[in-house]
């Protein structure tokens, strides 16, 4: 039976994959990092490229393991990726970068339902980052996993334009998403379009799930990177959305009549560095565990009551420079495994 079996973002956790911050840091200044994560520098030069600081690394080590024991504890199955040399280049016939990290699986491998999905990720550093889940991969296809690998963009720099508004500097030349633009709600399929996903992104998701599924381009939703900090489902017909960029004229159709958990005014983490790599709203970037419990910041005490207040516990855990690396629970986790079955929840 396939390893791989997971149709929505609730289901009770049953296999896990955390990434690793060995290794991480910042790649060098090239059009595809200054127009996506880096345009406020105002300068490509600007970008504070290198290893991240000694003690990010080693606290985010700590913090990660920590997240690994308490999983365990619950009866979840973790993996881990390999350890992979970030420092080393990586070129195509079109440019050359370095790495990044295997901090965020969620960013890299899409599950849905038995499939495994190798997104064409809109970031030149993390054009081979599935390598690190190499191994894993090769088990869950051998356990009977469909495994794809969406066609290689060639991520040249016509496909970026930083001069347009954010949200429309991805240019739809050819199909390019990251794994976190997107969330499952059964035969439903939320897909993001913004500066980390395209058009033709979506289209080439649709077309190869097929008609068991609904893939929902969502538009002006909001323009950055990653979807898990601006809608969160917790269980069926309850989704907690952020009330900065979520409102009454972009809300997904298909979720209107979800009840909703707006969230409230989170506390600000802190970062290191001359800026932080997300905002504040790292906060509810939450790790469903089961319908009604939930992984989130120990820091974000108001969060936490109105979750509690609907009904869903928390499972208390810190990334204490989730703002730093942009990545919380969310980001930092794949689930591989979960009970249940492809529903459809509208």
């Amino acid at each position: 039976m396939s390893l791989v079996d997971v149709h929505n973002e609730w289901d009770p956790l049953e296999e896990v994959i955390i990434g690793s911050i060995e290794g991480a840091r910042v790649p060098v200044p090239g059009t595809d990092l200054f127009t996506i994560d880096y345009a406020d520098f105002g300068s490509m030069d600007r970008i504070p490229s290198g290893p991240v600081p000694q003690q990010v690394l080693e606290q985010t080590r700590e913090d990660l393991e920590g997240l690994c024991q308490a999983l365990t504890n619950l009866g979840v199955t973790v993996r881990r990726p390999q350890d992979t040399d970030h420092a080393a280049t990586v070129a195509t016939p079109d440019w050359q970068t370095d790495g990044h990290y295997n901090y965020c699986p969620r960013d890299v491998l899409l599950t849905i339902g038995n499939t495994v999905i190798e997104t064409p990720m809109v970031l030149r550093s993390r054009f081979l980052e599935p390598f690190a889940y190499k191994n894993l991969l090769l088990e869950y296809f051998d356990s009977g996993a469909r495994w794809l690998s969406a066609p290689k963009p060639r991520l040249t720099d016509d496909i970026y334009d930083v001069t347009r508004e954010p949200g429309h500097r991805l240019l739809d030349i050819e199909p390019a998403f990251d794994a976190a633009n997107i969330l499952r709600f059964g035969t439903d399929i939320l897909y993001l379009v913004s500066d980390s996903g395209n058009e033709r992104g979506w289209k080439w998701l649709q077309s190869t799930l097929g008609d068991a599924y609904t893939v929902h381009p969502c538009r002006d939703l909001y323009a950055s990177t990653h979807v898990d900090s601006t809608i969160v489902p917790l269980r069926p017909g309850l989704v907690l959305l952020n009330p900065e960029r979520v409102n009454d004229t972009n809300m997904p159709d298909f979720l209107r009549g979800w009840d909703k958990v707006w969230c409230p005014e989170l506390e600000d983490i802190g970062f290191v560095g001359e800026r932080p790599y997300c905002s504040t709203w790292i906060g509810m970037n939450l790790l469903v565990l089961k319908p009604n419990l939930v992984v989130a910041d120990d820091r974000q005490p108001e969060l936490i009551r109105t979750l509690e207040k609907h009904g869903v516990d928390v499972l208390p855990q810190r990334l204490t420079h989730a703002r730093s690396l942009g990545g919380s629970f969310h980001c930092v986790s794949l689930d591989v495994r979960r009970t249940g079955t492809l529903e459809t929840y509208r």
